[in-house]
């Protein structure tokens, strides 16, 4: 797992070589560029060493579909695609809105959607792609906290989804 793959990276006298190549400018700017990524790469660390949650590692995506069918084969699309956790299918939630100038009235079925934050903009992408609205109502938080082991488990079910992409992309 990734987690693994953390430990061993800093062990056997990698600590020792990275502090030696930071030292040069040139490592600095480069570092300054790419912050989000070490800051990712350092909350993933902390959050190892740890053993705790690193708030905003994993998101709730919302997603209001028309009917009860449609939001299940999304949900178990996305599933599938190893883009997401778990999804809750919470039926019959009362919508009120603003489309073309009206205020419209519907009711539709909401997707409580659990996945990594780094996943969130291709699950956009994704159910963008084969939602029936024109304009889907789509948003992401980010989880501020949650239960470890809950999450923990996610995180093995979404690392499955890498490992059997990269298993699959070596093969082909």
């Amino acid at each position: 797992s990734f987690n693994k793959y953390l430990l061993n990276v800093i062990s056997a006298g990698t600590c020792a070589k990275f502090w030696d190549i930071i030292s040069g400018s040139k490592i600095l700017t480069a570092s300054l560029l790419t912050y989000p990524v070490l800051r990712t790469l350092s909350l993933q660390l902390l959050s190892v060493v740890t053993g705790s949650y690193v708030s905003g590692t994993y998101s709730i995506v919302l997603v209001n579909c028309p009917n009860e069918q449609i939001a299940r084969d999304i949900a178990r699309a996305v599933l599938d695609k190893k883009l997401a956790a778990s999804v809750n299918i919470l039926p019959k939630a009362s919508s009120l809105y603003y489309w073309n100038g009206e205020i419209e009235e519907a009711t539709e079925v909401l997707l409580l959607i659990k996945t990594k934050t780094a996943k969130v903009h291709m699950l956009s992408s994704y159910i963008r792609l084969v939602h029936p609205f024109e304009i889907p109502e789509l948003f992401s938080i980010p989880m501020d906290q949650g239960d470890v082991q809950y999450l923990r488990a996610a995180s093995v079910c979404l690392l499955a989804s890498l490992d059997s992409m990269l298993f699959s992309a070596q093969r082909s």
